[in-house]
């Protein structure tokens, strides 16, 4: 560290050196930086920095985040209490929220600015350490943590069964992994985000935010509208370009058009979106050697699965 500045006991600047000299790397606003501020996240970014405290439980109210950490990881109370995990891909640390209430001890790393927010919601926690860093290189020593969950990333990154690969590379032995993908389904082609991306993904983070939340209003009532349709209505408001909530979370009115305005962009935004098989996922874990894999859709495609105490792949 050199040119350190502490506040609180924290650095919130300076510069981490290699002892070697060749290579440096920022500390901004109490986050080390090994990447640059432009990158193909950087629409997340963007949208944590303005929904920053959406979907954290704390300030919905709600278990909504707690609920999708538990059932897909299916980690509980005291199983890794303690141990050190990693959070790849924290965005603005709704499911690190849930982790550190399990007593762990959570590196939160995200691509894009997203960490800033992470940070300003839970940079209270003295468990919680926060580092903007490329998923395909991360700064720690292989076999560091004691379990690793990935949700709504993978399909985010370039190269996902690599960035899945990456987070493996990291597991100490008997160590656990959650993660989850979009699932490919044939019915992802009449599915508006698939045909309306190639042109969303092209516009500025801001612009697009703010065609999206010009449009919320507009189209939100008319996919509640089409879900009133008897039998099919829950299916058809999929064709309107928007994501609706109601009757599968128990939110207010003004939090449905927030979740919606913070999703649709979400879905429309991302320069990379690549859905998996059940197939591939599994292929992806047995590869990896990995023990007590489960794959099943909970909405999502969900892999889970154990590091062998001994490396059964050497």
């Amino acid at each position: 560290l050199e040119d350190g500045a502490w506040v609180a006991g924290e650095i919130e600047s300076g510069t981490l050196v290699a002892e070697s000299g060749g290579a440096s790397y920022p500390i901004v606003r109490g986050v080390p930086r090994f990447v640059t501020p432009d990158n193909y996240a950087a629409n997340f970014g963007v949208q944590w920095n303005r929904f920053r405290a959406t979907q954290l439980d704390s300030h919905s109210g709600l278990s909504m985040s707690a609920s999708r950490f538990f059932d897909f990881t299916q980690w509980h109370a005291g199983d890794l209490h303690g141990r050190w995990v990693l959070d790849a891909g924290c965005g603005a640390g709704r499911f690190a929220e849930v982790a550190l209430g399990l007593g762990l001890e959570v590196v939160a790393i995200d691509y894009s600015i997203a960490v800033d927010a992470c940070r300003t919601n839970l940079g209270h926690h003295p468990r919680l350490h926060v580092l903007q860093a490329d998923i395909y290189h991360l700064p720690f020593a292989p076999a560091t943590f004691g379990g690793a969950y990935s949700l709504g990333v993978l399909q985010h990154t370039p190269q996902p069964r690599a960035a899945f690969e990456a987070l493996c590379a990291q597991l100490a032995p008997g160590g656990r992994i959650a993660v989850d993908v979009y699932p490919k389904l044939l019915l992802n082609i009449l599915w508006p985000k698939y045909w309306l991306r190639p042109f969303t993904r092209r516009l500025p983070a801001d612009r697009l935010l703010r065609l999206v939340e010009w449009c919320v209003p507009v189209l939100l009532p008319i996919s509640q509208a089409i879900s009133l349709i008897p039998v099919v209505g829950r299916r058809l408001r999929y064709l309107v370009p928007v994501v609706n909530y109601e009757s599968v979370y128990p939110l207010s009115p003004q939090q449905l058009r927030e979740w919606s305005v913070l999703d649709t962009f979400d879905m429309l935004s991302p320069a990379h979106d690549h859905p998996q098989s059940a197939e591939t996922l599994r292929a992806w874990f047995a590869a990896a050697c990995l023990e007590d894999v489960q794959v099943e859709r909970r909405g999502f495609l969900v892999g889970r699965g154990r590091r062998a105490e001994v490396d059964v792949c050497a």
